[in-house]
């Protein structure tokens, strides 16, 4: 299933052995990860220091190296401490590398405590923690397969 630029060998293992509906998280660096991780997933840490990597340049790493079905973000809030009253700009960014990449997908937000499940399920087989610092930049991708 792969067809990649990207050269991190834990990561390939995971995207190898990996099927249609399995999920991968890019998580910013202020995700939880450790304790919301499905019960199979791989945990991979890419968070040198912050802000390196960022959630965009490992969306298109994997964007290089799979098919992607679905991109499911984080639904931010619009109130309180964290709350923005708009899409995240960061999420334009996701948008336009999405383009780039020649895939024809939409960001689809998910609650903040449902997105917290979607990544406890079974299907969830690798979380790429990052270095992101801006908020709400969590992306969950459902692996599709290759056209025949």
């Amino acid at each position: 299933m792969l067809k990649t630029d990207m050269i991190h060998p834990e990561i390939l293992a995971v995207l190898g052995s990996a099927g249609h509906y399995s999920r991968v998280l890019i998580a910013d660096g202020n995700f939880p990860a450790a304790n919301k991780l499905g019960p199979k997933a791989k945990l991979v840490h890419l968070n040198f220091m912050p802000g390196v990597l960022t959630c965009n340049q490992v969306l298109q790493g994997l964007l290089s190296a799979v098919v992607v079905e679905e991109i499911n973000t984080m639904q931010y809030e619009t109130e309180g401490e964290y709350g923005t009253p708009e899409d995240p700009p960061v999420w334009a960014e996701f948008r336009k590398t999405i383009r780039d990449a020649g895939v024809d997908l939409p960001l689809k937000p998910i609650e903040k405590l449902a997105f917290y499940d979607a990544v406890r399920h079974d299907d969830h087989v690798l979380t790429i923690q990052t270095g992101e610092q801006v908020g709400w930049a969590n992306l969950l991708l459902t692996l599709g397969c290759r056209r025949f």
